[in-house]
């Protein structure tokens, strides 16, 4: 292949391993007098400012032999004074030592980065041809390089050019280094590459890829139809890192960045027939996530991402569609694509209606303003969070449970529909509220403008109980954890050190407070009084037996406290089952 001649050009190389620093090389072929460069403070996909410059140093700027003026603009912007239509180079290094997938990693084992972490902007030119250069110099030699760019002038282990149409593009796909576990598979004429880095022996590749295949299938299929003739996307790379601990997922318009517990691969050996492990569900679902969003995000976006702006907060109002309807589609389509059964669904789906009921600030803050707020309130969680803010992607995803199993028993649509009508109508391309509501009119027949602003404009509970039941699921209960019956949620790592203390719950009201180490109980009065250590909150149950008063021994800044607790009576949560299997298949199964 030939090296495309753009005149936008990045070299990236190692710098040094040990010290964790990436080198860049940015060629400009044609700056502005004044050329502006910025790199940006977020990364499109992760609501917060994360402020990627902190990481940048030693820049300089050079054109031919000649150095350039540099003058900072503000705390992620440069201005260059130069000969305008003469080739620039701007040269500096990345300190790279995050493990996440939000940002850039580099030591003796791995590499990986984002274009968000290491490419600076060229102001004026976001929309002409980049060229990403990925340099195998510093590098071990048995290191392979991968990315969903389109290759120029590559050698087998994948260094070398990279095609991006434009800024976005190049920022849109990240970049995997080292030495990795690698398998492929097509699905509708789409060649799909996966990627696995730090796994161990045990790992069974060709289970993940059957599997992940299986998802692929029922997604696409979902979207475009049971004999698919084409797909939004004409190639696509999972990016797997698998670590000691760690989860989370990163969605790209050809590629995406996950993060898994090694412990949750499937293992050589294991049954690959039956019901998953709960931690490689847990992977699999995450798949499930990322992919969907190929279409839900990537493509059909919010209005407000229809040109991102990477220099401060993008707000919108639909991060409930967006995340939450992708969370309610993630799992429901591993049942359909037969990786889980009724059962297993129903369990999962049965945390996540108790994730819900368990948060008090599901009454404090509508999933409207839940999705505005993300940018400091949901990247920015802190003691008090679950009693003042609700998840986006949790009652995001039983908003779409509710509507889904409304539209199913008026008998006229379902919300697979819907998605796909939203589709066609926004041209796979920005959306709003209104778009929604529009398609939802017209597939039943009636407005659901009411519904959507009870449920996502107000902050009341959702009628899951009456749509579950019409659906053939049993909506039960179970005795609630012992953490729950507490209103507290802790570590129980090394002790039980408190993170947080539900609103109106007993703790609270006993005055625990969010940092307090629980050292024991007292249980009785003066000389029938008995002391016990607590060292896990399971304990509590077999030292308290009958009784429903008690008094906890904390540690608050080095100080011993005395809190005189009183438990209400037990608390419950939900458990849910299948109570008509022809019910709930007409559904689960669509």
């Amino acid at each position: 292949m030939r090296s495309h001649p753009a005149t936008i050009r990045y070299e990236v190389s190692a710098h040094c391993l040990h010290a964790h620093l990436f080198k860049v090389t940015l060629t400009i072929a044609q700056p502005a007098a004044d050329q502006v460069v910025s790199l940006p403070v977020w990364i499109p996909g992760s609501y917060l400012v994360r402020e990627f410059s902190k990481h940048l140093q030693g820049l300089q700027a050079r054109q031919g032999k000649s150095p350039a003026t540099l003058t900072q603009l503000d705390k992620c912007s440069w201005q260059i004074s130069c000969k305008p239509g003469k080739a620039l180079a701007l040269t500096y290094e990345v300190y790279a030592f995050d493990h996440s997938v939000r940002t850039a990693w580099l030591d003796t084992q791995r590499g990986f980065f984002n274009g968000t972490s290491l490419c600076l902007r060229v102001h004026g030119q976001e929309d002409t041809p980049h060229l990403l250069s990925l340099s195998d110099t510093g590098l071990p030699k048995d290191w392979q390089a991968a990315t969903a760019l389109s290759p120029q002038k590559i050698t087998k282990r994948g260094f070398g050019d990279y095609l991006a149409a434009n800024y976005d593009e190049l920022v849109d796909s990240p970049v995997e280094l080292g030495m990795f576990w690698q398998a492929e598979f097509v699905v509708a004429g789409v060649p799909h590459r996966f990627i696995v880095s730090g796994a161990p022996p045990s790992f069974d590749g060709q289970r993940l890829l059957a599997d992940t295949q299986a998802i692929c299938e029922a997604e696409i299929s979902f979207w475009h139809g049971k004999k698919p003739r084409h797909a939004p996307h004409t190639h696509y790379l999972f990016m797997l890192n698998a670590v000691h601990e760690g989860y989370g997922g990163l969605e790209h318009r050809h590629s995406t960045a996950l993060i898994c517990q090694r412990a949750d691969l499937p293992r050589l050996g294991q049954a690959s027939t039956g019901q998953p492990s709960d931690g490689y569900t847990t992977l699999l679902g995450l798949i499930s996530h990322e992919y969907f969003h190929t279409w839900n995000v990537k493509r059909l976006r919010p209005a407000e991402f229809a040109r991102y702006d990477y220099a401060q907060e993008n707000y919108t109002e639909l991060l409930w569609f967006f995340e939450g309807f992708t969370s309610y589609f993630d799992d429901l389509l591993l049942r359909r694509a037969g990786l889980i059964d009724n059962a297993h669904y129903l369990k999962l789906l049965g945390k996540t209606i108790n994730a819900v009921l368990k948060t008090p600030g599901r009454a404090v803050q509508s999933l409207a303003q839940a999705s505005r707020d993300a940018w400091v309130k949901y990247y920015r969680q802190d003691e008090n969070t679950v009693n003042a803010t609700v998840s986006y992607y949790t009652k995001g995803s039983l908003v779409a449970l509710c509507l889904d199993l409304t539209l199913r028993q008026a008998g006229k649509t379902s919300l697979d529909a819907v998605m796909r009508a939203l589709w066609l109508r926004c041209q796979a391309g920005p959306m709003t509220e209104a778009d929604l509501l529009a398609v939802l009119e017209s597939l039943s027949g009636q407005s659901y403008a009411a519904e959507l602003q009870q449920w996502v404009h107000g902050t009341d509970d959702l009628p899951l109980q009456k749509w579950l039941e019409q659906h053939g699921v049993s909506y039960g209960t179970e005795r609630a954890s012992q953490p729950d019956q507490l209103g507290l949620r802790a570590n129980e790592s090394q002790g039980i050190h408190v993170k947080a203390v539900l609103r109106g719950g007993a703790a609270e009201q006993a005055g625990f407070a969010a940092g307090d180490e629980w050292l024991g109980v007292e249980l009785g009065q003066a000389k029938s009084c008995q002391g016990w250590r607590l060292s896990k909150l399971d304990d509590l149950a077999l030292i308290l037996g009958e009784a429903r008063t008690f008094k906890a021994i904390v540690a608050r800044d080095q100080r011993l406290l005395t809190l005189a607790v009183s438990l209400p009576k037990p608390l419950t949560q939900v458990k849910l089952s299948v109570r008509d299997e022809a019910l709930a298949n007409a559904w689960l199964n669509a």
